[in-house]
């Protein structure tokens, strides 16, 4: 049993995600939106860093899977971007749980199964894997996707493991 915590991270908004992995199965665990009020951009990333920190103390999530930031075409986007992944970063390393990161192009590959999947369709296989009886918000949707490709991308490592072990029936 391990509960993953996903973070999509936004200067404004911030979803978040966890999934339970037991026994080979998906469950959902919570979701939502750190809305971040119109205050300076110190006080924003302290809501974020404070939302994530209650979260963690709540959940005890056992890792910690957070969005790559990508080049945005606007430069002040894209630090603002980055500072609010670093306060959710932090949150998770104060509280030692292992951080992943993950390009969104990637994320959206392990759950769409397309690099260039839309909102909509994240929405809707995040529903269907999870056995939501609604889509969540568009937000907390990319969380639990990017919750989702972490479980995915280490089982899918640890398959290779193991067949690395193997060779010609034997145990190397």
């Amino acid at each position: 049993m391990a509960i993953i915590m996903g973070v999509d991270p936004g200067s404004r908004k911030t979803g978040f995600g966890l999934v339970n992995w037991a026994g080979g199965q998906y469950e959902y665990v919570t979701s939502g939106v750190i809305r971040v009020p119109e205050v300076s951009l110190p006080e924003r990333l302290k809501v974020i860093f404070d939302g994530v920190t209650s979260l963690i103390e709540q959940y005890m999530p056992q890792e910690f899977a957070i969005e790559q930031v990508f080049m945005a075409k606007n430069a002040g986007s894209a630090l603002k971007l980055g500072q609010a992944r670093g306060a959710a970063i932090v949150a998770a390393v104060n509280h030692e749980v292992p951080v992943f990161e993950y390009e969104a192009r990637k994320v959206k590959q392990a759950v769409v199964g397309s690099g260039a999947a839309d909102k909509l369709q994240v929405q809707h296989m995040v529903k269907t894997l999870l056995k939501l009886p609604a889509a969540p918000q568009e937000d907390a949707a990319d969380a639990l996707a990017i919750a989702l490709c972490h479980i995915n991308t280490q089982q899918h490592l640890i398959k290779l493991a193991s067949a690395r072990s193997f060779r010609r029936g034997r145990v190397v």
